[in-house]
């Protein structure tokens, strides 16, 4: 008989990889320094103030790189590659997420402990995954796995990329601070939170606006990236919430090793 091969987790990563990207590619730009403002200058209103469209958005990418948890839903519809999906994580390295790469290849991913990682695919991901086999270890796949979720210990190299997406501090070690030429547009509502628009042109036509929560903690709500080669928006929310990563029950489970 033959042995069910594994489908690639490689793929989900990069999927993943794909997203995360995104998250560097705002203020990073070259654009000329802000121009400081005459002493006398009347302080201009709004919700930051005094503060340049730079200095808001590294605010708020500090703030949020300090956040204990948060959900981020992904949606590269746009792309060439496309990917809709949401990621929820903490500091802790717990995480629970689905991602669909195409039209209709989905995967979910679980890590609600320091031992293992959960995966499952959609048949549409299997088939696509043992299309390169014969027939019988293709359907020997599909019986195995449909409907149930791979086990494999956070030691499988191939886990790597996936476990660096857990982590919420290197997820978000893309953001980068410093940059100039950003500029404060119109205050507007992210997910039912006030907000104010960051606008940064980039290279190419690519223009890349961040959502900054203009009460309380001044978290970024969503970034949104036009033009370039990885168009795309990022949504942030459920800042501080638990996430609802639980370990599937044994009998919807196939271990890998």
């Amino acid at each position: 008989m033959h042995a069910a091969p594994r489908p690639r987790r490689t793929a989900v990563a990069a999927a993943l990889l794909t997203a995360a990207a995104l998250l560097g590619a705002t203020a990073c730009g070259s654009s000329p320094a802000d121009s400081p403002k005459p002493a006398d200058a009347p302080k201009p209103a709004g919700p930051f103030g005094e503060l340049t469209g730079s200095q808001i958005v590294d605010k708020a990418f500090a703030a949020t790189k300090g956040a204990k948890s948060l959900t981020v839903d992904i949606d590269l519809s746009a792309s060439a590659d496309p990917v809709k999906g949401y990621l929820a994580l903490d500091d802790r390295g717990t995480c629970a997420g689905t991602l669909t790469m195409g039209a209709a290849d989905t995967a979910e991913l679980v890590k609600a402990d320091d031992k293992n990682v959960y995966l499952r695919f959609d048949e549409a991901f299997l088939r696509k995954q043992v299309k390169d086999e014969d027939p019988e270890t293709q359907e020997a796949t599909l019986d195995a796995l449909r409907g149930r979720w791979m086990k494999s210990p956070l030691t499988d190299p191939d886990n790597k990329d996936m476990l660096a997406l857990c982590d919420l501090k290197e997820l978000l070690s893309d953001f980068e601070t410093g940059a100039s030429g950003i500029v404060k547009g119109a205050e507007t509502t992210v997910g039912g939170q006030r907000a104010l628009a960051l606008t940064e042109p980039g290279e190419g036509g690519e223009k890349s606006t961040v959502y900054v929560a203009t009460q309380g903690t001044p978290y970024v709500l969503r970034i949104v990236t036009k033009g370039g080669d990885e168009p795309g928006t990022l949504t942030f929310s459920k800042y501080g919430k638990p996430v609802a990563a639980k370990a599937p029950a044994a009998k919807d489970v196939v271990d890998t090793d």
